[in-house]
């Protein structure tokens, strides 16, 4: 089974910019679609990007598209979220997990339900 870990949250002022990094461990996913999520105090846990093993398939949600940057190095079994243009309302804690179906193309889902394995997030705070 794999592990992920989460890591690059932090507090950053309205407009700034974090890389964060989920990386597995335990066995590779670079087979698979890896999502990032984030969950904000009171609000259900919500999709923000995805990426499929080969990178030629990738999703954003429509409040993060053009401002986020989802990545992925299956080298060094690591994916990435850069996050720029930060607003108050980024503000959550962001988690990764992966779709269990292996060498998916396009990416079919970005429901949290279908996703696994999660991390134990990372928290990112953007003061305004």
């Amino acid at each position: 089974q794999v592990q992920l870990v989460e890591s690059g949250g932090g507090l950053v002022q309205a407009g700034g910019s974090l890389r964060l990094s989920c990386t597995a461990s335990g066995r590779t996913f670079s087979s698979y679609v890896v999502g990032w999520f984030r969950q904000a105090p009171g609000k259900a846990r919500e999709f923000v990007a995805a990426i499929n093993w080969s990178s030629n398939s990738i999703r954003y949600a429509d409040s993060v598209k053009g401002r986020f940057t989802i990545s992925r190095d299956n080298a060094k079994n690591t994916v990435y979220l850069q996050l720029n243009s930060l607003k108050p309302e980024d503000t959550a804690v962001y988690y990764c997990a992966v779709d269990p179906h292996p060498y998916t193309h396009p990416i079919v889902t970005t429901a949290p339900k279908d996703f696994g394995s999660w991390g134990q997030g990372t928290q990112v705070t953007v003061s305004s």
